[in-house]
């Protein structure tokens, strides 16, 4: 779920999985998405109403009372839309097969984080896109109108020019079966590679026991994320690279790797022997709850140990700007610190040299990416960090 700050990505979301999925304390008190979050629905469709309203997430149809089948599940991770929080966006885009763009009809189009996400798809090749009209509700029937001739404009021509545009209410959930048709039909189920190892990015880490929980009932760090091939099983010995990030001043970020047992699965909710592709999972650990806490070890990659990258700590990127206003142009200097966005990670990157298209970054902290990945490249402007371009993994 993508879009600008406020224009209703967390209350779709709601619609569709029945989850709010602003639960930190900060995301509450400020009425915005801090970390990524995330929750799972499974589509269902009635067999006897038409097309569009046979689309519910219902046991039983509420038009008609039939008995609904089940047609997929489909895992949603609600992106932040505030403008400093773009690198948890791209992060978030990193692990989804397609997503929901949310244009809010009360406000012109495009806003400053509408044009950054739809960059941020296009950076990534994310072509299988839904576009949501959300609050239809709050402007004149004429003002709709007016709004989805901006947003047609808006998309065209962009990765996103043919996506299906569905105008909503999500106070009022309305339209929710014309919208879960559309991510059914825009929005396939990729093939996966169940051949390889199992390799997930962690998306998120927690310490789930409550304060003053006794020693002896306390449970291990979980890590949840969603797997890019393979099949991961309970019992499963894997690794977590970077793993924890050790900090000392003044000296460049080690990194300790955490060799891990599958204690447990979940999906949905639901406890599972074995997780496979598609969806976001959980896993139990015997970590210490402390490594895990508060998103410590996100951005690791996890999978087997001998088919895991290497860490590095310099990376090339083959890279290319994004043509923005008031930073086109701009050349990058020698020693200038920019944001990576890499999978889950985001590391700071030193430029050490600029070879035609290809840049040489010195990390801060050490990674483990996947050779040919994509990278979002932020620069700081004046006191931000903005989005400037996008770079491939050479070595």
């Amino acid at each position: 779920m993508l879009g600008h700050v406020d224009h209703g990505k967390t209350s779709i979301t709601k619609c569709l999985t029945g989850k709010w999925t602003d639960t930190d304390s900060e995301e509450l008190k400020r009425g915005i998405s801090i970390r990524i979050g995330y929750a799972d629905a499974t589509f269902r469709r009635c067999p006897k109403c038409k097309e569009v309203e046979a689309y519910t997430v219902a046991e039983k149809c509420a038009k008609c009372g039939e008995a609904t089948k089940v047609l997929r599940k489909v895992s949603f991770l609600d992106a932040p839309g505030h403008e400093t929080l773009m690198t948890t966006a791209i992060a978030a885009s990193s692990i989804m097969d397609g997503a929901v763009l949310v244009i809010a009809a009360n406000e012109e189009c495009p806003q400053p984080q509408s044009l950054e996400h739809l960059m941020v798809l296009e950076v990534l090749g994310v072509k299988n896109i839904v576009v949501v009209q959300n609050k239809v509700d709050l402007v004149s029937k004429e003002k709709a109108v007016e709004n989805y001739s901006q947003i047609q404009k808006f998309l065209k021509g962009t990765v996103a020019e043919n996506a299906p545009i569905v105008p909503f209410v999500a106070n009022k959930c309305a339209n929710a079966d014309a919208l879960m048709r559309a991510i059914d039909k825009a929005i396939p189920t990729p093939e996966r590679n169940l051949d390889a190892g199992p390799k997930m990015y962690v998306a998120r880490s927690f310490d789930i026991n409550k304060p003053g929980t006794e020693i002896s009932k306390l449970t291990g760090g979980v890590i949840g994320g969603s797997l890019i091939e393979g099949i991961l099983k309970v019992g499963e010995e894997v690794e977590l690279r970077p793993g924890l990030i050790i900090s000392e001043k003044g000296k460049m970020e080690k990194a300790k790797p955490l060799k891990i047992k599958v204690e447990s699965l979940f999906a949905g909710g639901e406890r599972i022997e074995e997780a496979r592709p598609g969806g976001l999972i959980g896993i139990g650990t015997l970590l210490d709850p402390a490594v895990t806490k508060s998103d410590r070890i996100v951005g690791s990659l996890l999978g087997r140990s001998d088919e895991l990258p290497p860490l590095l700590s310099e990376v090339v990127l083959e890279f290319k700007f994004l043509n923005r206003v008031g930073m086109a142009g701009i050349p990058i200097k020698a020693k200038e610190p920019l944001v990576l966005s890499i999978g889950t990670a985001t590391a700071i990157g030193f430029v050490n040299k600029i070879k035609k298209n290809a840049l040489h970054l010195s990390l801060k902290r050490p990674i483990c990416i996947l050779k040919g990945s994509k990278v979002a490249v932020s620069r700081r402007v004046g006191k931000r960090w903005r989005l400037a371009g996008y770079g491939t993994v050479k070595e």
